[in-house]
């Protein structure tokens, strides 16, 4: 990976990746990082939640 003394641009993989391309990519993978662990702490454990129990009401026992 090389970068233009000049311009800032970053060439990745034959492509020139800008600067402010490269905060904005820093940036998605940092949000998307706090999201999972976000969701990671609030996660409840299979064990923890409760069945799922019918509904006596709407049967009919003729």
């Amino acid at each position: 990976m090389s970068v233009h003394r000049l311009t800032g641009v970053r060439m990745h993989g034959g492509e020139l990746v800008s600067r402010g391309e490269q905060v904005e990519a820093a940036e998605r993978e940092a949000a998307k990082r706090r999201l999972l662990e976000q969701a990671e702490a609030e996660r409840i454990p299979v064990e923890d939640t409760t069945l799922a129990v019918p509904d006596r009401r709407w049967r009919h026992d003729g």
